[in-house]
């Protein structure tokens, strides 16, 4: 593929900008509402015939949407915005008013995510098809975006997360994680943007010997996964060492569950993950639509009250808060970290008589092999964010989290 050569994609239906920087099939885009337009380029956006087919450019709906009276609007790049929590931010985000460029090469991530964000976009979203790996496109992307509204802020979602996968593949995860961290940087830098908040995991702490775990509790990840995670913290905490009006906020979350509460997204995992990848509650779930007949625990022998491994779980829309209260964390020359969790521990065995409660359904389960990798107990202690920041979290126990998950999953079985 030549690095430039894009097929450019406009959806005349919810006014956002679709870049595509590989090649793609037009079938693929037809039940989302996204239209191809006739246009193969060296560049994503020359004058010509796309200009002359209509299509909405990013550029022309950013500026057509911006006021004078917007000093408080910023421009936002959302990496993995096509993912399960990128997307929850990137709707909320849009939702208050700001100006969203989402990237994300769809790996990990579903085009009907960047479909219902589009419906909210209010003319303020664009989206490109761009893979962090190959710093070429990274940098024209952004450097495209740039011209047409300064870049404030980067959120870095886009990763690659599972910890049994980590142990297969683990040069797929230091390249997805770590190495992709540094791209990002070097595109930052292009094009002078000096704002990033980066998605680390509470899997770079390891097996510790006290909970809850602060920030300043050791760092000794015990899989490939955290130990990516936590080279890529090293990375940033690096470079803003050698660049003093450079700012970063790097958030360590929990275990992730929940969706919109407007139902406006959820979790849609790409069409080809692995069962074995998935989060526990779709597990739980697939168990209580009928899917399958049991779900599978890995491991009963942790040293834990019931067995069975101990976390602690956030919801999306919390954590998304989480990171939008972190735009008043930056400081020029210094990187804020920030533990980001609810602050109780529950085994899987409660996590799945939560899900038997919210769904009615007695959900079955066997007991599997330990998996290795898998820490037995984590939760967080929050009280720096809170008190730093003030940000609280708005669902305190598993069932209302739960229950905003079950909600989505019924919603999307009766529209389809």
């Amino acid at each position: 593929m030549k690095p430039l050569v894009a097929l450019a994609l406009a959806s005349f239906v919810s006014g956002f900008l679709v870049m595509l920087a590989y090649d793609w099939y037009p079938h693929a885009l037809s039940s989302y509402n996204i239209t191809l337009t006739q246009f193969v380029s060296e560049d994503y956006l020359p004058e010509g015939p796309l200009r002359d087919s209509r299509s909405i450019l990013p550029g022309d709906l950013f500026k057509a949407s911006a006021s004078t009276n917007e000093g408080n609007v910023l421009h936002v790049v959302v990496t993995g915005g096509a993912g399960y929590i990128g997307s929850h931010a990137a709707v909320q985000l849009l939702s208050q008013g700001h100006f969203v460029t989402v990237l994300d090469n769809l790996s990990r991530g579903n085009l009907e995510a960047i479909s219902k964000i589009g419906r909210h976009s209010n003319n303020r979203f664009a989206f490109f098809l761009v893979d962090l790996g190959v710093l070429s496109d990274v940098k024209h992307v952004l450097m495209y975006m740039a011209k047409q509204r300064t870049i404030d802020v980067v959120i870095h979602f886009a990763a690659v997360a599972f910890v049994a996968e980590a142990y297969q593949k683990p040069l797929l995860y230091y390249q997805n994680v770590t190495m992709n961290t540094m791209n990002l940087l070097k595109a930052m830098e292009h094009v002078q943007c000096t704002q990033l908040i980066y998605s680390s995991s509470c899997a770079t702490y390891g097996n510790v010997e006290h909970v809850p775990v602060t920030e300043t509790t050791p760092q000794n990840p015990i899989n490939p996964y955290g130990t990516s995670k936590k080279m890529a913290e090293q990375v940033i905490k690096d470079y803003v060492k050698s660049n003093k009006g450079f700012a970063a906020v790097i958030l360590r979350y929990f275990n992730v569950i929940g969706a919109d509460p407007e139902l406006r997204v959820g979790e849609m995992p790409a069409p080809d993950l692995p069962a074995s990848y998935k989060r526990i509650s779709h597990a739980c779930f697939d168990v209580a639509r009928g899917f399958q007949d049991s779900m599978t625990i890995s491991g009963s022998s942790h040293p834990t009250k019931d067995g069975t491994c101990v976390r602690d779980y956030i919801h999306v829309s919390d954590l998304v808060n989480a990171h939008i209260s972190a735009f008043r964390a930056f400081h020029e020359g210094n990187v804020e970290i920030f533990n980001v969790g609810v602050g109780r521990g529950y085994s899987v065995m409660e996590f799945v008589q939560a899900c038997r409660e919210v769904t009615g359904v007695n959900i079955s389960i066997k007991i599997g092999v330990t998996r290795p990798g898998d820490v037995s107990e984590i939760y967080s202690d929050a009280k720096k964010i809170r008190k730093q920041l003030g940000w609280v979290p708005r669902y305190t126990t598993l069932n209302e989290s739960l229950r905003t998950s079950w909600s989505w999953i019924i919603s999307r079985r009766k529209s389809s």
